[in-house]
């Protein structure tokens, strides 16, 4: 696969292509001609003597100070230097590759005033599988994600470390290694390559892809359930859901109701009028997270495909101007939303694991096992799903509400975008881990049932299931299958066989 990165048309998921399928990138024809006018025009404006930020003067407090067209370089590269000073752990490699394939696409519009072989410098770097390494924690997410991106520099100009081969080494021996000539910095690269978002930016790119195929996985698992706990239909009624016309809670009752159609189970009426607000609310609760996650993806998309850099050059009016299109506050803001939409996926998931688990609540065996008092059946896959619950509801607090100055107080507001990434990549793995314990349970309920069968396509997920985990006729310990159900979450396997026999479950207009 090629991806043509033209700085506008760039999708989420050709970011998750890039990052961790390999594709190939190349600069769209309209973007070289443009990269080359605006190194032109950033050419004129040095000889021209003009104060530009960045260029020929220092940085955040220091752009008061002005440096001397012969500096330029030196000051590019200090630039690099100083940023680079983040601590922590360090980014997977499919995120430093989704940042570095945003960069480029942010430098493909034109604006940003580098040259063109220093894109071409960063093409052949992904292409050829030189990664820096970077560390995590350092951003504040304005000016940018200076700190990681200047990790990315490092090695972009010879030096820091990256892994080449699956092998961590110097940037100097990667880059020699695959072939690629070090870039010498010029006029306003150093800054060109690092002052912008793309860090937090591409982490969430691949988090939103993850997490849209977690909501599939989020309705077959409460499919499930509804279908194992012989649910009242009645709640999930398209005429009951089209007057009040969200889109999520209606696309949210319509998958439902696909996945548990036919339904043997269903068909054995219970006598009950409705169900638990967990049960008959599902479309309710779900819908909004569904709707909140197609918000985050049009935040994401429209960041990758900005001119997210300080200075800006405009070659058709000639004019530069310094601001703040740095700024992370839309990312940071949308996944802090994203966390909260998710952490509410989990909420649910855990009440119904609860029902299912409850003889009370859903009229067989206590905790889904027989011989009761001597084996324990899956009492304790409920507190592990409560304690996830209660790690995402600390979590689910927004970072983006936090702002500690900066740079003498020139860099006053800052978004602290990095750190809503972060959090949410943590709900998001503990949403998985839930939903595959609700799939463990209700696929050990719909034993019970027997001889009635589930649904189309709560069967389909039933029987991925039980591929792998057996009935639990006894107690055992339950980690091997709590973690590998988790596994066929997050390796959407009981997603595909579910959609290849029912058909796309959709999430989305």
């Amino acid at each position: 696969m090629e991806v043509i990165l033209d700085g506008k048309h760039l999708t989420i998921e050709q970011v998750h292509a890039v990052a961790h399928e390999g594709a190939r990138v190349r600069i769209a024809e309209s973007s070289i001609e443009k990269v080359n006018t605006c190194w032109g025009f950033v050419e004129e404006m040095i000889a021209s003597g003009e104060a530009i930020y960045g260029v020929t003067t220092g940085i955040g407090e220091f752009a008061r100070i002005r440096v001397s067209p012969e500096m330029g370089a030196q000051l590019q590269k200090n630039i690099v230097y100083s940023h680079a000073a983040g601590t922590g752990d360090f980014q997977p490699i499919e995120v430093v590759r989704a940042s570095m394939v945003l960069r480029i696409n942010t430098l493909c519009k034109g604006y940003s005033g580098v040259r063109l072989s220093t894109i071409q410098t960063l093409m052949e770097m992904l292409d050829k599988g030189v990664t820096p390494l970077v560390h995590e924690k350092g951003s504040v997410g304005t000016s940018g994600d200076l700190s990681p991106l200047s990790e990315v520099a490092l090695v972009v100009i010879g030096e820091g470390e990256a892994y080449y081969k699956g092998e961590r080494m110097p940037g100097e021996k990667a880059m020699k290694q695959a072939g690629i000539e070090p870039v010498k910095l010029s006029y306003k690269e150093g800054l060109g390559i690092i002052n912008g978002s793309q860090m937090a930016t591409g982490q969430s790119a691949l988090i939103v892809y993850d997490a849209e195929r977690l909501m599939k996985n989020a309705l077959i698992a409460s499919a499930m359930t509804i279908d194992a706990l012989k649910s009242v239909e009645k709640a999930f009624d398209a005429r009951l859901h089209e007057v009040r016309p969200f889109l999520g809670q209606n696309i949210a009752a319509e998958g439902l109701r696909i996945l548990y159609n036919g339904s043997e189970i269903m068909a054995d009426k219970s006598g009950k009028v409705q169900d638990g607000y967990s049960l008959r609310c599902t479309p309710q609760v779900l819908g909004p997270s569904l709707d909140a996650l197609q918000y985050v993806r049009r935040q994401i998309e429209t960041e990758m495909n900005s001119a997210a850099d300080n200075p800006l050059f405009f070659p058709d009016s000639r004019t530069h101007l310094a601001g703040g299109n740095f700024h992370g506050q839309p990312i940071g803001m949308a996944m802090d939303f994203l966390g909260i939409a998710l952490a509410e996926v989990a909420d649910l998931s855990e009440r119904h694991i609860n029902r299912l688990l409850n003889p009370v609540l859903s009229g067989l065996p206590d905790f889904l096992v027989e011989g009761k008092g001597v084996n324990s059946g899956l009492m304790v896959a409920q507190y592990t799903a409560a304690a996830l619950v209660s790690e995402n509801k600390v979590l689910a607090h927004p970072g983006v509400v936090d702002s500690i100055s900066v740079s003498a107080d020139q860099e006053d507001h800052v978004s602290m975008a990095p750190i809503s990434v972060r959090k949410c990549q943590e709900i998001l793995k503990n949403v998985q881990a839930v939903i595959a314990i609700e799939m463990y349970a209700a696929a050990q309920a719909m034993d019970f049932r027997r001889p009635h069968r589930p649904g189309r396509g709560t069967s389909a997920a039933y029987r991925k299931l039980r591929e792998y985990v057996p009935f639990l006729e006894k107690d055992r310990p339950l980690y091997p299958d709590i973690n590998k159900i988790e596994e066929l979450v997050r390796g959407n396997e009981v997603l595909g066989t579910v959609e290849a026999e029912v058909g796309e479950i959709r999430i989305k207009k």
